[in-house]
């Protein structure tokens, strides 16, 4: 992300994200113009053999190659889609896609662990450098480990516009710092809103209201509980942080107790330089928070019982009772434990600039959307990976302007983009990966298409497009929790392949 040179009285902008890719023949990426090539070669040399078996060979190539090269308006090509698809029916076939626990459920153990990509993780509870307590989330089959931080985010309202650029300028030396932090490999920011159960106010007026306090100011604090709470929302902030246990150059792999060592030594650092960022004070969640947040998410209807509970000494909930009891996967949607969720993803990031302002609409209370949860996903590069990064991007980019007899503007558009990362990288900022999930959940099916037309009409404004997730709405509802899953690691084939097909 890169802030535009503009004078005094004129708001900045942010932009020049870009989609990675890969050198290929015209619009084709690497891989596929592999493929094609070596296909090729294969029907030539079958014309030395026999004639009919190289036009068979062709009709082949011919075959695989429409998959990999024709794409819808999300930019996924057939081939993905046909994938997705597969394994959707062969999950519905042996019904995977349903999940019953608790001590009647099939889960064996009897108690409401998370379902999905979540299933096997681990919580446990550590201290950090200032000895307060933090919950440790770890997937033992990735060797990952997570944090996660909550904040009291300060809100743009009344704020002067030069703060609000400040705190975005912060923000993104935030991320850039990111790529120093030995081990880490992922990061998540994720914004909930949801009703105002009116129950904190309630607390705080019976705590400080006594008995002789006159009649005009008992009928008045009558009058706002009774009305303050109807129509309020209450957003929630969290940020989790992902690291990796696995061996790297100059450290050998790392168990869970030598991550809770060297995590814990991060987090206060973190946590203040956040301050600066406008997210306000963070503090790390414990694990009976972490596990409360979880557990609302999968089951809405336990929001006032947890926030009652929380003000009468804590909840005691673990995490093997933090999932949800029933959850059904559909190919478009997600019922669990009498909610229902529909769940988006980013395809395109905005194209030119935009202010610091354009997601305020997405992330802010809807009044259509009962729960709402907007997660951004981040992968930082450390300062070496960024180099080839840019470098790379740059190449690219100079080879598909290079293969156009007559200059495109986006293609002289795009070489353009790249020459700057590559300037701004060399003097100092950070690459990052990002994408964005969006979760709308309601409590009654009949509502989610008005929900869907909710998050269609904000996404507008945000200038980015969404794309509803197919066949996999449970592990993109999982993905979209604070709890720090990075799903690239939890994938068949590795990122790395993915990307130059």
């Amino acid at each position: 992300m890169a802030a535009s040179e503009v004078s005094p009285s004129k708001r900045p902008t942010y932009g020049n994200w870009r989609r990675p890719q890969s050198s290929g023949l015209g619009s084709l990426s690497m891989g596929t113009t592999m493929i094609l090539f070596g296909g090729l070669v294969l029907v030539v040399l079958a014309t030395l053999v026999n004639r009919l078996l190289a036009v068979g060979l062709f009709a082949l190539l011919v075959l695989v190659m429409v998959p990999m090269v024709v794409r819808d308006r999300h930019g996924r090509t057939m081939l993905t889609r046909i994938g997705a698809n597969l394994g959707w029916r062969q999950a519905a076939s042996t019904g995977s896609n349903l999940y019953r626990s608790g001590p009647l459920g099939r889960t064996g153990h009897g108690t409401c662990t998370l379902p999905g990509l979540a299933a096997a993780s681990e919580l446990s509870e550590a201290h950090d450098a200032y000895g307060r307590p933090w919950a440790m989330l770890s997937y033992p089959s990735t060797n990952h480990h997570v944090a996660v931080l909550t904040c009291d985010a300060d809100g743009a309202s009344l704020v002067d516009p030069d703060q609000v650029d400040q705190w975005v300028a912060h923000w993104g030396l935030w991320l850039a710092s990111l790529g120093n932090e030995p081990g880490l490999i992922g990061a998540s920011v994720t914004v909930e809103t949801a009703p105002d159960t009116g129950i904190r106010l309630a607390q705080e007026i019976r705590e400080n209201l006594v008995d002789d306090a006159p009649a005009l100011a008992k009928a008045m604090y009558a009058d706002v509980l009774e009305q303050y709470p109807a129509g309020s929302a209450r957003i929630s902030t969290r940020i989790a942080l992902t690291y990796s246990g696995a061996a790297r150059a100059g450290h050998d792999k790392r168990d869970t107790e030598e991550m809770a060592v060297l995590i814990g030594h991060r987090l206060p650092g973190l946590a203040n330089a956040l301050a600066m960022t406008g997210a306000g004070p963070a503090r790390p969640m414990t694990a009976v928070e972490l596990a409360e947040a979880v557990r609302v998410a999968y089951d809405p209807s336990v929001a006032p019982l947890i926030e009652e509970s929380q003000n009468s000494g804590g909840s005691g909930l673990t995490w093997q009772d933090a999932g949800p009891i029933a959850a059904d996967e559909a190919k478009h949607q997600y019922s669990h434990d009498g909610a229902y969720s529909v769940t988006w993803c980013m395809s395109d990031a905005p194209r030119g600039a935009v202010q610091s302002s354009v997601l305020t609409g997405l992330v802010a209370p809807s009044p259509d959307i009962a729960r709402k949860r907007v997660t951004l996903l981040y992968r930082p590069h450390d300062p070496a990976s960024a180099t080839r990064v840019v470098q790379s991007d740059k190449a690219h980019a100079e080879f598909r302007a290079g293969q156009q007899k007559r200059g495109r503007a986006r293609d002289d558009a795009a070489v353009r983009a790249a020459r700057q990362s590559e300037e701004e990288e060399a003097s100092g900022a950070g690459v990052v990966r990002f994408s964005l999930l969006a979760t709308a959940t309601v409590a009654r099916r009949e509502d989610l298409p008005r929900a869907e037309a909710a998050m269609d009409n904000l996404s507008g404004p945000a200038r980015i497009a969404l794309r509803k997730v197919t066949s996999s709405q449970a592990a993109a509802f999982a993905a979209a929790l604070p709890i720090g899953l990075v799903l690239p690691a939890h994938l068949l084939m590795p990122g790395s392949v993915r990307d130059h097909l």
